[in-house]
């Protein structure tokens, strides 16, 4: 099946209650030395311009615009990067900018961001997008998003994960083990096991066995995710649904609260309640490393700007250095 070619359909059959929300509130540490190359300031890697002068974040905006109008396009940030964030955001409606206190790792960002959404998408369909990844073809990538936003409104109390076959062992990223199909939905499986961040023997087994790599682009019923948040970190969740009646408290509780992954420790502890639709025709990968962006610039036949030789760099770098410091404000 083209994927790409039945975008339109696709997008017209999916419900409307899809809401987009984009995570951008990591601060990048391993990528700030490489960061500084590029934008003369070590900025976290979603908003420096890795690839044909876009950020990640613009990247994955645009992107998202194929799969929800600008309202319905939520992006959680930290608020030491708020300058950063709004003049790469500025065509979204300022409301949709959910500005964190700091970074705790992705599950306070992820309860904060869908208490907000309780109050403005309360019946959505979330679909989330990280804004740190590469990807090759974005057409049949909301594509295949949108697969699973129709098969979440079939089944609802499940969590869908898009996951891509991978191509070597990688320990830093996450494995889905599929199980028996869904239905007759192409390339979708339950799930028997979800690993998170494996040894390499045992990434090397989940691979062998047809494991994929979890691309961390989820789609579920709001409600659903909020209700499995209060059973599996009753403590983590009770302490921040304070927002609901006082959202002004969010410095406080982020204060009082200690950093949590939200793969480790919500995806690997429920394969029961997720499905997997397999992308097998999107070249994804994950830029957590300067290794893993140059992977992806040789296998475009290109060479990274700060790989060019020593006078063209620094006309790059000067230009994106004064582009990032416009963008922070900075006379």
């Amino acid at each position: 099946m083209n994927f790409s070619s039945s975008l339109a359909v696709l997008g017209e059959n999916a419900p409307s209650n899809r809401v987009a929300l984009l995570m951008a509130g990591g601060d990048g540490t391993r990528l700030q030395e490489l960061t500084r190359e590029i934008a003369g300031i070590p900025i976290p890697k979603q908003y420096c311009r890795l690839l044909n002068n876009s950020s990640l974040l613009e990247a994955t905006l645009a992107r998202t615009r194929l799969f929800a109008p600008s309202d319905r396009i939520n992006v959680i940030v930290n608020d030491n990067h708020r300058d950063l964030a709004i003049a790469q955001l500025n065509t979204l409606p300022s409301s949709n900018i959910l500005v964190q206190p700091q970074n705790r790792d992705t599950g306070p960002g992820m309860i904060f961001a869908l208490l907000h959404l309780e109050r403005t998408h309360p019946d959505a369909i979330v679909a989330v997008f990280p804004t740190d990844h590469f990807i090759d073809d974005d057409r049949t990538f909301v594509a295949h998003t949108l697969r699973a936003v129709n098969a979440i409104a079939r089944m609802p109390d499940k969590i869908a994960v898009l996951g891509t076959a991978p191509d070597r062992p990688e320990t830093g990223y996450g494995y889905i083990l599929p199980d028996g199909p869904v239905g007759s939905t192409d390339r979708a499986f339950y799930v028997k096991a979800f690993v998170e961040k494996p040894s390499l023997p045992d990434a090397c087994n989940i691979i062998s066995s047809g494991g994929l790599w979890n691309t961390f682009v989820m789609v579920f019923k709001l409600h659903r995710m909020l209700d499995l948040l209060r059973i599996l970190v009753p403590d983590e969740f009770n302490k921040l649904s304070e927002l609901r009646e006082s959202p002004q408290k969010a410095a406080e509780l982020y204060h009082a609260i200690g950093p949590w992954n939200f793969s480790t420790r919500v995806l690997a502890r429920i394969p029961q309640h997720l499905i997997t639709l397999e992308m097998a025709d999107v070249c994804w990968n994950d830029w957590g490393t300067r290794e893993s962006i140059e992977r992806t610039y040789r296998a475009l036949n290109l060479v990274p700007s700060w790989n060019l030789p020593g006078s063209e760099r620094m006309i790059r770098a000067k230009a994106a250095a004064k582009l990032a410091t416009n963008e922070l404000g900075v006379a």
